[in-house]
């Protein structure tokens, strides 16, 4: 069953002016140190970064608080599993809200899906619950 859909546009533009602006304290207060790494590699970090805050708008908006009742920005990381897939890692305020809306018996998966097409980035969440096996 599907527990939360979200999905958001992000401005690389505006990713790129933050990270000229604020630098370090914008890198650490938004993304894990995975995400940095992996952003900081690519020849286009901004587009990187852009994706993955898009990732973290639209999983706020799937577990159905945006970023307020305890839900951080490094609280919903942007990993991938051995296959390459993208996928959500959540700690801290992410993880308790996707405990408590996950049913009885049943283990939430998120499926991520980012893309950019230069100037927007955007990334599309789906909280599925399946029954635990």
């Amino acid at each position: 069953m599907i527990l939360g859909i979200g999905s958001d546009l992000s401005d690389i533009r505006r990713i790129q002016a933050s990270l000229d602006r604020f630098g370090d304290r914008f890198r650490n207060r938004c993304f894990t140190e995975i995400e940095r790494r992996r952003s900081e590699a690519k020849p286009d970090a901004a587009s990187s970064y852009a994706k993955r805050f898009a990732a973290k708008e639209a999983c706020a908006k799937a577990l159905g608080t945006g970023l307020r009742r305890g839900v951080f920005w490094r609280d919903m990381g942007v990993v991938n599993l051995r296959s390459g897939q993208p996928t959500l890692a959540l700690t801290g305020g992410a993880a308790a809200r996707l405990a408590e809306m996950t049913p009885p018996g049943h283990r939430a998966v998120i499926h991520l899906s980012m893309t950019d097409d230069h100037p927007y980035a955007q990334a599309f969440v789906i909280i599925e619950a399946l029954p635990e096996a």
